[in-house]
Order: C-alpha cells, then sequence, then structure tokens
C-alpha cells in the first residue's frame, strides 16, 4: 500500500523549481509487535483522554498549544498564530549548497524521508535535478519546514528519486563532557593485547547486510504471544549471566575464533529457544 505524502511543495534548485511530495523512509512504529493498555478485569482497551486538572476531561480538538514563560503561565497559540510567521520554505525545500557526505558528522543525521516528483509535470524537472547532483558526487544541503518546524537536511539521489534526511543541528548536540560527565584517565594499551584485539577484529570483518540484523527480542515476543494463545504454561526465563572479564589478556585470547560477544548472544537466544520448543 502506498504511503501517504507528509508533505508538499516546491523542490528549488535556483531558479528550477518543481512540485514534489515527501514520503517517510521508515516502517511505521518500526515494528510488528505494538501492545495496548488494557484492563484485565474486562479485557478494555483504555482510551487516553485529554484532561484539564481543575476542569476535568476535556475535547481535544479544542485545544491550544501553549509557551511556558513562568509557572503556570503560558502564551496560547492557535493555528492562525502558526500560519502568521510562515516562512518561504514553508512550501519550499530549498537546495542552498552542496558538500562532500563524508564531510557531515554521523551524529547529525537524523529521519529518512524519501522526495518524488508530485505528478507527471513535474518528473522532467525532478529528473534533471536529480541527474546534475548525481554527477556532481557531492549531497545537496537545504531546508523546509515541516510541523511547524524548519529542518536542515541532506539530499542523496537514489535509483532515480532523492532520499532526504533531516540533520540535526549543533544546538541539539549534547557536548561529550556534558553527556559522559568526568571519565577517568585512559591507560596506554599493550602492544600485545592490541594485536589479539585486531586479529578478533579482522575475523569479524565484512560487509553490511541488513537482512543479517534481526530484532531478536520482537522475535521471543512473537514466539511468546504464539505459545500464550495456544494456552501453554509459561516459566519465567532464566535470567541471561553476563560474561565477567577477569583478567584482559585472557578475554582476549578466548574470543579469538569464537566471534565475539554478539555471536555469542546469538548462540545464547538460540539455544534458549530450542530449550523452549523442546
Amino acid at each position: 500500500m502506498a504511503s501517504r505524502a507528509l508533505w508538499k511543495g516546491d523542490l528549488k534548485l535556483a531558479l528550477v523549481s518543481c512540485p514534489v511530495a515527501l514520503h517517510s523512509a521508515l516502517v511505521p512504529g518500526g515494528g510488528d509487535i505494538h501492545f495496548n493498555l488494557i484492563n484485565p478485569r474486562t479485557g478494555n482497551r483504555i482510551n487516553m483522554v485529554a484532561v484539564d486538572p481543575r476542569k476535568g476531561e476535556v475535547e481535544r480538538s479544542s485545544l491550544v498549544r501553549g509557551y511556558e514563560i513562568a509557572k503556570g503561565r503560558y502564551v496560547l497559540l492557535d493555528k492562525k498564530d502558526f500560519d502568521a510567521v510562515r516562512l518561504e520554505a514553508t512550501r519550499v525545500l530549498e537546495i542552498e549548497r552542496f558538500v562532500d557526505a563524508g564531510s557531515i558528522d554521523r551524529i547529525y543525521w537524523d529521519r529518512p524521508y524519501w522526495l518524488v516528483p508530485a505528478d507527471k509535470a513535474a518528473a522532467r524537472s525532478f529528473a534533471t535535478v536529480v541527474k546534475a547532483i548525481e554527477r556532481s558526487g557531492q549531497i545537496g544541503i537545504g531546508r523546509f519546514v515541516m510541523h511547524q518546524r524548519e529542518h536542515i537536511c541532506a539530499l542523496e539521489p537514489r535509483e532515480g528519486r532523492l532520499l532526504v534526511t533531516t540533520l540535526r543541528t549543533e544546538d541539539e548536540i549534547r557536548p561529550l563532557a556534558e553527556a559522559a560527565g568526568t571519565t577517568p584517565h585512559l591507560p596506554k594499551a599493550r602492544k600485545e593485547m592490541l594485536a589479539i584485539a585486531r586479529k578478533i577484529i579482522e575475523q569479524q570483518e565484512g560487509t553490511f547486510d541488513p537482512r543479517q540484523f534481526r530484532d531478536h527480542y520482537e522475535e521471543a515476543l512473537a514466539d511468546l504471544i504464539k505459545r500464550k494463545r495456544k494456552g501453554e504454561e509459561l516459566e519465567p526465563a532464566e535470567p541471561v549471566q553476563d560474561d565477567k572479564v577477569v583478567d584482559l589478556m585472557s578475554a582476549l585470547k578466548a574470543s579469538i575464533g569464537k566471534g565475539g560477544a554478539a555471536a555469542a548472544r546469538a548462540r545464547r537466544f538460540t539455544a534458549a529457544r530450542k530449550s523452549k520448543r523442546s
């Protein structure tokens, strides 16, 4: 089923523009299993309602947004107020410059979207912009307004379309020192330990294939739901024993040929699944 456009406007590169539509590149919810809050006594799903602490339940349609200027004091804004500050970018995604993709630190990359021409008439102009960016070997940097917020974004050609990824601003990134606090001084690594660690890394080198990475927890939930539907009596899972590192050198040597912690977790998960089914 085709996705619904989240934003519609014009893609603009200098004096060239064309109508476009923006679609999310992510699966809604990020997974297949979703839960609702249920009253176990009645089996009814719980509805979330808007409640005024003094007046009780209120209609969501009657609510407006508020910006707190002091404790309990707000500046109220409705749709007309937001319309009054519309920027040109509200209906325009304008490409402002071109940069090397590698020049953008990965910490700034945020959410991916697909940008496509809005109609057949826009296809030729859109294709021209896509091909021009593709031949430049760079990615475009632009901005647009969606959900009452201006977004900086990167635009990359992908199979005749544009992958648009919103970028976080510097103000959104928490400095490492503030996030991690005071960290202990890191001692110099021993050469023999580095050599073994490098060998472990070489054993695990490969190419990234998203099909190889599955959500083991969600698979376990799906299995649990299936067994509950069958009426099986479920026993609490045995707690996972964390591998305690007593001696770093011994741990490094023992890791060679075993695929590291990720492989060990996968082996434990598979063994647990087999024991439950037997």
